[in-house]
């Protein structure tokens, strides 16, 4: 996907890990993808296939073995000093664990004023004091929560305070990283809608991270999905949900509930067997131990990613 409207395009990404001496992890393979202004794209696998690794990669958080990750056309990895910190200001993140990523012992005020200051996005104190305050009623906390330490909050209210920190600097895209796997699941539909109101009245990008399908179907436009740090599928939303391809999203999607439970005691459900490949080479395809479609070829050659529809991309001999 090109063209003006693609705020961050990520292509031929790798991030290795040298594990030892002699071992090297390979996190992230050859990922390509493009994420359009104002849109939401799912990066949804299984724990441990690389998404995490794959979304800090592609804005810089960590340092690329090869590839590129361009921002409103620009590599990031060539951004130094003032253009850098420019990237921190229209780039930021949203934790997994709010428990974990914000100081307990920290006032609110002072949490969120912290990007404000390091900017110089207030005139003065006053000025960053109302944009604190506005934040808070953003995310749908009462102001006087400002004065009050981290530590005092439940975890959807400290998610919810992690919000307001990563948008206090105006940024335009956000990495959301499972921003509410760590939630009790009374809460999570909260997040989500606020994440939506929050995206339509500032016109943000969302590059989502997900494992469960079920979250992100009505959330996101586009959806790819990862094993084993490669993309196996891609496409919009409704097309991959209506319409999966990929033996490996046939399999997840298999494992999404259906409300209507006559409809879920008389679907198919695909259970993958074996475990995840150890080898993790170009020469095959890494789904390919448990695949129940596997043939010669998945095992001798690794299936690069064909436009099967429009928008619609899949890795796969089968197809």
């Amino acid at each position: 996907m090109k063209g003006e409207n693609v705020i961050l395009e990520v292509r031929n990404l790798s991030k290795f890990f040298r594990m030892g001496r002699h071992s090297v992890l390979k996190a992230v393979h050859d990922v390509s993808f493009s994420v359009r202004k104002g849109e939401t794209l799912g990066l949804v696998g299984e724990s441990g296939c690389g998404k995490t690794t794959c979304g800090r990669t592609s804005i810089g958080l960590y340092e690329k073995t090869s590839g590129s990750t361009l921002f409103n056309g620009k590599e990031i990895a060539q951004m130094k000093g003032k253009e850098r910190k420019d990237l921190t200001k229209r780039v930021q993140m949203v934790f997994q664990d709010p428990y974990t990523s914000l100081d307990p012992k920290m006032k609110v005020h002072r949490l969120i004023a912290e990007g404000i200051r390091i900017h110089n996005i207030a005139a003065n104190r006053n000025e960053e004091q109302e944009i604190v305050l506005d934040m808070l009623q953003k995310v749908g906390l009462h102001p006087s929560y400002a004065y009050r330490n981290i530590k005092e909050f439940s975890g959807g209210q400290r998610q919810r305070i992690g919000i307001a920190r990563a948008l206090a600097v105006q940024p335009e895209f956000l990495l959301c990283d499972e921003p509410i796997s760590a939630l009790d699941v009374s809460i999570q539909a909260q997040i989500m809608n606020l994440l939506m109101e929050l995206q339509e009245k500032m016109g943000l990008t969302y590059l989502f991270i997900a494992h469960d399908l079920a979250v992100v179907k009505h959330f996101c436009d586009r959806i790819a999905v990862m094993y084993l740090g490669k993309i196996v599928e891609m496409g919009g939303s409704e097309e991959v949900y209506g319409h999966p391809l990929h033996p490996y999203t046939k399999a997840l999607m298999s494992a999404v509930p259906i409300p209507d439970p006559d409809l879920e005691m008389g679907r198919k459900k695909i259970l993958l067997s074996g475990e995840s490949s150890s080898h993790m080479g170009e020469d095959r395809c890494r789904f390919a131990d448990r695949c129940p479609y596997v043939s010669n070829q998945c095992r001798n050659e690794g299936p690069k990613m064909k436009e099967v529809a429009p928008g619609h991309w899949v890795a796969c001999h089968q197809i």
